[in-house]
């Protein structure tokens, strides 16, 4: 574990802030669920909770069965990595955190699908400019954004189209659906 010499005190409340700078470098935004953990050494330990990681294996499945269907490299991500891939080498992608441009699309609660002419393409993973996003459609459950379903950009810089489109859009609404319970 990292010490970051910064000391908090708990409030009359019992809640104790979490500095911006530690919810800045680990994408905590307000209102986002956190895990608490203890220790036998006395130690208090906050995780993100990712209800879509809860799903990896599911996700893992789905993953795979939307490559199989469409023959286009998938990937499904929380808000923040990616907890499943198929159709490209997993060490490539798995457990990578995502760009900050694909954290933003997210945001936008919108299907996106790479256009052509496109000035800037959209990465995948914020460290690499090897991976595009060809088609991303954001998981929503109970009004958060829990994730995304994506379809890479094929290396040969075809477009992709509606079908991917639709794929995406139906594995996200039924992702959602799991995440709900």
């Amino acid at each position: 574990m990292k010490a970051t010499g910064i000391v908090r005190r708990i409030d009359d409340l019992g809640r104790v802030v979490i500095p911006k700078e530690i919810r800045r470098t680990m994408r905590i935004r307000e209102g986002d669920p956190l895990e608490i953990y203890t220790d036998r050494d006395g130690e208090v330990i906050f995780k993100k909770y990712s209800p879509i990681g809860e799903l990896s294996q599911f996700a893992a499945d789905y993953a795979d069965a939307l490559y199989k269907t469409s023959g286009v490299a998938a990937a499904i991500c929380d808000r923040d990595q990616i907890i499943a891939v198929s159709g490209i080498a997993k060490k490539d992608l798995f457990e990578r955190r995502i760009s900050s441009e694909l954290e933003a699309v997210m945001d936008g609660r919108q299907s996106y699908r790479a256009a052509a002419g496109e000035q800037k393409k959209l990465r995948v993973i914020g460290d690499s400019d090897r991976f595009f996003v060809g088609v991303c459609s954001p998981i929503i459950s109970q009004g958060d954004i829990a994730g995304a379903v994506l379809f890479l950009s094929p290396e040969n810089g075809q477009l992709l189209g509606d079908v991917e489109q639709k794929l995406a859009q139906s594995a996200a609404a039924f992702l959602a659906k799991h995440v709900e319970g």
